[in-house]
C-alpha cells in the first residue's frame, strides 16, 4: 500500500509502474486516487451484487499496513512510507505515558495539538512534497490529523458526497494530473450498524459515487480505487483482559483488535506469559521486539516510532475485541479492524480508464 503514491508520482522518465498496479494505470494522462475507508477486499467479494461498477473494474487485492487502522494506513498512503518510518503507529498512541487518540489528536482532557505538533509527530511531507488537490470532507480541513498526513496539499472540501465527483471532474478539466479523494461512509456504517441492510445500502451509495466519478474522467485518465483496511463483525464479542494479565500493566493503548499493553517496570515477561496463558486460543500475542523483528511495521522502525508502541500486543484472529476502559466512544462498535486477519489486511486496488 505504501508504494502506491511513489509509483504514481515518481519523477517523469524514471517512473516504473509495478506489476501489481492495475493495467489501466499504464501511460495514463492523469490519475484520481479514491480511498474508500473500510472497504476491504473480502467484504467487496462477499457483496459484489451491491457494487457492480467497482466489481467490473480491473485489478485485484493488495495488503495494507499494521495496524489495520485509518490513522496508520492513510499516512502510509499519502507519505509512501511504512508505519515504522512515518511514526503514526495506531489509533491511540503512546506519546510518552500520555495516550493520544490520533484522529481527534486529544485525550480525555482535550486537544493536544500544542503539546504534540503534527509536523513533529509525523515529519514527512505527503505526496512526495507535491501540493496536489485533495477532495475530502470540509470538516476535516482544520484537524491535526489532516495536518499530519495531508499538510501542504490544496484542499477542495466537500460537505455532501454528491460534490465529490463534480469537484474531481472540475480538477481534471483544469489540467491536474493527480487528484486524491477520500470517502468515509462505508467505515462509519460498518462501525455503527455492522453488516446488513444499512451496510448494503451504503455499498450501493459508494458504487454510485464511483460511477459518477468515472463519468467525470477526462480522456485517458484513470480512476484508481483502494481502501485503508477491511472489517470484521465483532458485535458483543468483547474481552476485558483477565486480572492476571492487567496485574502487571500500567496502561493500554492501540485499539480493540490491536491492543497494546504497557507493562510496569520489569513486568513485560510476566504480562506476555499471562496473556498467552489466557488468550493464545483467540489472539496472536507478541512482544514489541517480536513485532518489530517480524517486519510488521516495515523494514525500518525509527526510535520515535518504537517509543510509541507498547510492550505486549494482543491481536485477535477470532471475531473478538479486547476492551480498555480508556478507549470509549459514543456507541458500541459493531464492526472493527486493527488486527492482521485477511479480512482486515486485504484491500482492493481497482482501476477504470476513460478513453472518451
Amino acid at each position: 500500500m505504501s508504494a502506491i503514491v511513489p509509483a504514481l508520482l515518481g519523477p517523469q522518465g524514471t517512473r516504473v509502474i509495478p506489476a501489481w498496479m492495475p493495467a489501466p494505470v499504464e501511460a495514463a494522462r492523469s490519475v484520481v486516487l479514491l480511498v474508500v475507508d473500510g472497504l476491504g477486499w473480502h467484504q467487496l467479494q462477499a457483496h459484489k451484487k451491491f457494487l457492480p461498477t467497482l466489481s467490473s473494474m480491473a485489478g485485484g487485492s493488495i495488503t495494507t499496513v499494521a495496524p489495520t487502522t485509518t490513522v496508520t494506513a492513510l499516512t502510509s498512503i499519502t507519505t509512501g512510507l511504512a508505519p515504522g518510518e512515518h511514526g503514526m503507529m495506531g489509533y491511540r498512541m503512546d506519546m510518552g505515558r500520555q495516550v493520544v487518540q490520533m484522529l481527534r489528536w486529544a485525550d480525555d482532557k482535550g486537544d493536544l495539538r500544542t503539546s504534540y505538533p503534527p509536523e513533529i509527530v509525523q515529519p514527512t511531507p505527503p505526496f512526495m512534497g507535491s501540493a496536489i488537490p485533495v477532495v475530502s470532507k470540509a470538516e476535516f480541513d482544520s484537524t491535526a490529523f489532516t495536518a499530519a498526513h495531508l499538510r501542504g496539499t490544496r484542499s477542495f472540501g466537500w460537505r455532501a458526497a454528491s460534490s465529490i465527483a463534480v469537484t474531481v471532474g472540475s480538477l481534471l478539466r483544469a489540467g491536474h494530473q493527480f487528484v486524491y479523494a477520500y470517502y468515509d461512509g462505508v467505515d462509519k456504517i460498518a462501525h455503527e450498524r455492522g453488516f446488513g441492510d444499512f451496510y448494503e445500502a451504503e455499498l450501493r451509495t459508494v458504487d454510485r459515487l464511483i460511477g459518477d466519478i468515472a463519468e467525470q474522467l477526462t480522456p485517458d485518465s484513470v480512476l484508481l480505487v483502494t481502501a485503508d483496511h477491511g472489517q470484521v463483525h465483532v458485535g458483543d464479542n468483547t474481552i476485558v483482559p483477565h486480572p492476571d494479565v492487567v496485574a502487571g500493566v500500567s496502561y493500554q493503548s492501540g485499539e480493540g483488535r490491536f491492543r497494546w499493553l504497557h507493562a510496569k517496570g520489569g513486568a513485560t515477561e510476566d504480562v506476555l506469559a499471562a496473556a498467552k496463558s489466557h488468550y493464545a486460543d483467540v489472539a496472536w500475542i507478541v512482544s514489541r521486539d517480536e513485532a518489530i523483528d517480524g517486519g510488521w511495521f516495515g523494514p525500518r522502525v525509527t526510535d520515535a516510532a518504537r517509543k510509541r508502541l507498547g510492550d505486549v500486543a494482543l491481536l485477535p484472529f477470532t471475531d473478538t475485541s479486547f476492551e480498555d476502559a480508556g478507549d470509549t466512544g459514543p456507541f458500541q462498535l459493531v464492526c472493527r479492524h486493527g488486527s492482521l486477519t485477511e479480512a482486515e489486511v486485504d484491500v482492493p486496488l481497482l482501476a477504470f480508464r476513460s478513453n472518451a
